[in-house]
């Protein structure tokens, strides 16, 4: 008997013990009172150092001397007033202002012109003191660009050449003459600005000088009138005067002339005046440009006396009749004077 009450006990013992083993034990919840939001904190305002923009731009452009760029920038190299690329036609103001003879104040961007000229003037149109026997180089000029909106133009509407660069008459020719009629328009070539305005009486008549963004000079001569002034800015085929046939001329025509550094050179090696076109996006400026300077330099000359003829000076000098008259725009037909000059050679 005893034993059967100790093993109920036990048995009871056991499974209560099992049981609370076993059994899930829950966490204790504790509800917590409602906490409020914690107050946001005003930002402080941050104090921004005032930007003078002025001071700024003044800044860059005294380190670089431009305010346009064509991919990064160096601020560390001082760059020029103009690229040192001829291959690129992008012309950055300066705001550097030249005076010149005339108190016109002029960027000196157009003085420089692409590093190719360094003077200014406006009442002669050779200032250069450019001697071509020492050039020996080769300078590749890119006459107009599109991309970039610099465009080129014929001088007239219609380019029917009546007298070619060369020797003429025994003299130079240093332009083409192109055929108009009195007070037709005439349009600068290329962009640029207004160098000369003014009139020879005894050679061009009232003429234009302009120089070009592209490294070149203009010349137009023999105009009846001028519609643009000394240092005004001109597009490429803007009305720059009309034509006319003032000054030494015989008959209404445009003495067309392009200059490098104030040394013309023959215009149809630019242009290809019976097509209407300009021949290339490019021209080489080389020694053989101005050929036709050493040519004269070195040519031999005789001044005709009282009872020459052209056989007995082709005798002297040991020359084809024919070179005489070649060189000297002349002839066989034509009156020997006193005092004439002849080139031989």
């Amino acid at each position: 008997m005893r034993s059967f009450v100790l093993f109920i006990f036990l048995g009871l013992f056991f499974v209560l013990g099992t049981t609370k083993v076993q059994g899930q034990i829950f966490p204790k919840i504790i509800k917590k009172d409602k906490i409020d939001s914690v107050p946001t904190t005003p930002r402080k305002n941050i104090e921004l150092g005032g930007f003078d923009q002025s001071a700024f731009l003044r800044e860059l452009t005294a380190r670089t001397d431009s305010m346009l760029f064509k991919n990064e920038v160096d601020l560390r190299r001082p760059r020029s007033i103009v690229d040192d690329s001829q291959d690129f036609m992008i012309w950055a103001p300066t705001n550097r202002l030249v005076k010149v003879s005339e108190q016109i104040l002029i960027d000196s961007i157009w003085i420089t012109a692409f590093e190719h000229y360094e003077p200014w003037d406006s009442q002669k149109i050779d200032i250069y003191d450019f001697d071509p026997e020492k050039f020996q180089d080769t300078v590749s000029l890119r006459l107009y660009d599109s991309f970039f909106g610099y465009d080129w133009k014929m001088p007239l509407e219609t380019t029917p050449v009546t007298s070619r660069f060369g020797f003429r008459w025994g003299r130079r020719h240093l332009g083409t003459d192109l055929d108009l009629q009195m007070r037709d328009p005439i349009y600068a070539a290329f962009d640029g600005i207004v160098r000369i305005r003014s009139y020879d009486r005894y050679g061009f008549g009232y003429y234009v000088v302009i120089r070009h963004k592209n490294g070149l000079e203009t010349v137009y001569g023999h105009m009846s009138k001028i519609l643009v002034e000394v240092g005004q800015e001109v597009k490429a085929g803007e009305e720059i005067g009309k034509g006319g046939s003032t000054g030494r001329s015989t008959g209404s025509h445009l003495h067309y002339e392009l200059r490098y550094r104030g040394l013309a050179f023959d215009p149809e090696i630019v242009y290809d005046f019976d097509s209407f076109k300009i021949k290339s996006e490019y021209l080489d400026i080389t020694p053989e440009t101005f050929g036709y300077i050493a040519q004269a330099r070195s040519a031999v000359y005789h001044r005709v006396r009282r009872g020459e003829t052209l056989g007995a000076i082709s005798r002297r000098y040991r020359v084809p009749i024919s070179q005489i008259t070649r060189l000297s725009g002349i002839s066989t037909r034509s009156i020997l004077r006193i005092g004439q000059r002849l080139r031989i050679q």
